[in-house]
């Protein structure tokens, strides 16, 4: 079977658009780390490059690649005499990321108001729209997808690229974490009206009110998510 065909498969069969032959790689990490995102794949669970291949009809060369790559991200753990497997962080791993990632959005927040041109706030607030629009559809993954777009692009209008390489790999490794903070219609309602409040106090380039947003919200996702660790 012709790999980029059978990948270009959503799970219902349906056909969702060719994909060349180049973009392999990138499809393949996309999908099995959204497969990690939403729980297909859990916690602890152990790569098998044979199952995994046949479910995304695709060899195991390039199904390698991908989960090396997923590896280096810190999604995947190369364990010696298992192979890989799906990173599982404890809680205190969990709560003190977080506590970093505050700190590097709130001060990415006060930054962003001083440097930032209107045309860059203006492309934040059109992910903010997009992702509203996907809250009141329900479509979950799109939502959570622009929702950690949203906060990269915040970090990106501070200008400080030390900033953004720790924020990166912070955020990269609670893509799972982050995901299950908005389970419930009351956690999620919640983190939109927090994200409602961020994007007025970026257009207002209000420094502390964007900072203290940044920081509460971050501060309530370890409140979301500590029950379910």
């Amino acid at each position: 079977m012709d790999e980029t065909s059978a990948l270009q498969r959503r799970p219902d069969g349906s056909a969702s658009g060719p994909i060349p032959r180049t973009a392999l790689h990138d499809t393949l990490v996309n999908r099995l780390r959204d497969m990690i995102i939403e729980g297909d794949l859990e916690p602890g669970t152990r790569l098998h490059e044979g199952q995994l291949g046949e479910q995304l009809g695709v060899s195991r060369t390039p199904l390698r690649e991908a989960i090396k790559y997923l590896a280096s991200e810190g999604l995947v753990e190369l364990v010696p005499s298992r192979g890989a497997v799906v990173k599982r962080f404890s809680a205190k791993d969990v709560k003190d990321m977080l506590t970093v990632l505050r700190s590097l959005e709130e001060l990415a927040g006060k930054l962003a108001c001083e440097v930032a041109s209107d045309n860059d706030i203006a492309g934040v607030r059109a992910l903010h729209d997009e992702m509203i629009d996907c809250y009141k559809a329900g479509d979950r993954l799109r939502y959570y997808k622009l929702n950690q777009d949203i906060h990269s692009a915040i970090v990106k209008l501070s200008q400080n690229a030390s900033l953004a390489d720790i924020h990166i790999m912070l955020q990269t490794r609670l893509k799972r974490i982050r995901f299950i903070g908005h389970e419930g219609p009351e956690k999620w309602a919640s983190a939109v009206g927090e994200h409602e409040e961020m994007i007025k106090a970026l257009e207002a380039r209000d420094q502390s009110r964007l900072s203290e947003v940044l920081g509460r919200h971050l501060f309530n996702a370890w409140d979301r998510v500590r029950d379910v660790l």
